[in-house]
């Protein structure tokens, strides 16, 4: 596995995106990687180091179509490895291009998006064909498929954990605002990931709100509401 860095590092204190080029098996693909270094905690639903907690980095990982392997965040951490990365991170896949990554800014936080919708649906779907032996409230186990719908937030300022779980909401409320406004008939796809990148919360406790009535919510679903639009319009 080889990378080579395509776009400049992050200045210090602002988290931004570099996207990196690498090729496995074949295959020339890219990620997307945020240092962030002490001081920052993320709260995310992605496959490596989802939760909420301090993370030293970000990334975001194209694999090709039909993903075959079974160890998503085993993948994940080979990926940080081969960058040289230390420390707790989250890492997000995907198998939509990321160099084709779409990005917005609102008074300070900046949404990066990387988005492929060849599956996509409405998220409360009818109840699919059980496997027997399964009762109506059993959840079907499945393999492993990459999101194809990648949110990544930075907010400058220090967020409480409620506020945190709040810009989650905020920005899927946001991403499926872009998606309508797009003329899509879907909500996503079946395995969407957020990520929120904020600082670490003083004695204060961070701020209380992010949602979208919020000062600081209402720039995050703004700032994602752009770059998913941004994202889909292709999709149409």
């Amino acid at each position: 596995m080889s990378s080579v860095r395509l776009r400049p590092p992050a200045q210090r204190g602002e988290p931004r995106a570099e996207l990196h080029d690498r090729h496995e098996d074949g295959h020339r693909l890219h990620h997307l990687l945020w240092r962030l270094g002490p001081g920052f905690r993320v709260c995310s639903s992605a496959v490596l180091g989802g939760g909420i907690g301090s993370r030293a980095w970000v990334l975001n990982a194209q694999v090709p179509g039909g993903y075959p392997r079974l160890d998503p965040d085993r993948h994940l951490a080979e990926i940080a490895a081969a960058e040289g990365l230390t420390g707790q991170g989250a890492g997000l896949m995907t198998a939509a291009e990321v160099a084709a990554y779409t990005c917005a800014h609102d008074g300070g936080v900046t949404a990066t998006v990387t988005t492929g919708l060849g599956v996509r649906g409405w998220a409360a779907a009818p109840e699919t064909g059980r496997r027997p032996g399964e009762a109506p409230g059993d959840v079907p186990t499945a393999p492993f498929r990459p999101g194809t719908v990648n949110i990544v937030v930075a907010v400058p300022v220090p967020l409480s954990d409620a506020a945190l779980v709040n810009a989650v909401a905020t920005a899927t409320e946001a991403k499926v605002q872009a998606l309508l406004d797009a003329g899509l008939d879907c909500s996503g796809t079946p395995t969407d990931a957020v990520c929120v990148i904020a600082p670490e919360p003083g004695p204060d406790g961070g701020e209380p709100f992010a949602g979208p009535r919020s000062p600081w919510g209402a720039r995050i679903a703004r700032a994602v509401h752009a770059a998913a639009l941004a994202g889909a319009r292709p999709a149409r």
